[in-house]
């Protein structure tokens, strides 16, 4: 069924009305409501209150759900046309043409077409909390007394990992490398010492024994 609603000498160029007509059309009523919130023209308002009204006279007048209209047409005529003037050098007049239009907004009901969304489920705030429903408090009510008792005896201790040696940084291995090193090539050195040490005091007391005698 069509419903129509009118809105005649609207201040507003037709030329400007169509444009967001046409953006309009084979739309639900309620996405184009939307549509004309956002739009930054001035003819949104204008288009917007005709569709409205023709969304409250379906309703009220036809007893037609409003969930199920759609946008039909919207019709953009041209009405009377005030002519003005604007003063000019040398005595001259400059013409202004204030425009009106005429807006008839067609809404038919198509049940079944608008698809409706379904609503989604709302994240909790940090600050408040999830208050659980009806429903998903007795599921977890099921669950809970499905489940068995478990006892000390059936809790299976997790086993427990060797802790692991820290090994430094790879300066600290390439130093302890190094300082091996050294002491392996000081010990041959310190026995050569000792040796020639050995000899030294052993001729001395020899010759100490050849002067005694």
């Amino acid at each position: 069924m069509e419903v129509q609603a009118k809105a005649k000498w609207v201040r507003t160029s037709p030329r400007k009305v169509r444009l967001v007509a046409q953006t309009l059309r084979n739309l639900p009523v309620s996405e184009a409501l939307v549509a004309c919130s956002f739009m930054p023209k001035a003819a949104a308002r204008d288009v917007a209150k005709v569709i409205r009204s023709a969304q409250a006279n379906a309703e009220n007048n036809f007893n037609l759900v409003k969930d199920d209209l759609v946008i039909k047409e919207i019709r953009v005529e041209p009405g009377p046309m005030l002519k003005r003037g604007q003063p000019r050098a040398m005595g001259r007049l400059f013409s202004i043409f204030k425009r009106t239009s005429h807006i008839t907004a067609v809404v038919e009901d198509r049940p079944g077409v608008v698809k409706r969304r379904a609503a989604l489920p709302r994240a909790p705030q940090p600050g408040s909390r999830a208050v659980p429903t009806p429903a998903a408090a007795a599921a977890a009510r099921a669950a809970a007394a499905s489940r068995p008792a478990t006892t000390e005896s059936d809790e299976v201790e997790a086993p427990t990992r060797p802790k692991q040696a820290k090994t430094g940084p790879k300066r600290e291995a390439s130093k302890g490398q190094a300082e091996g090193k050294k002491t392996e090539a000081k010990k041959p050195r310190t026995e050569s010492t000792r040796s020639d040490s050995k000899q030294k005091d052993s001729k001395q007391k020899d010759s100490k024994e050849k002067k005694g005698k």
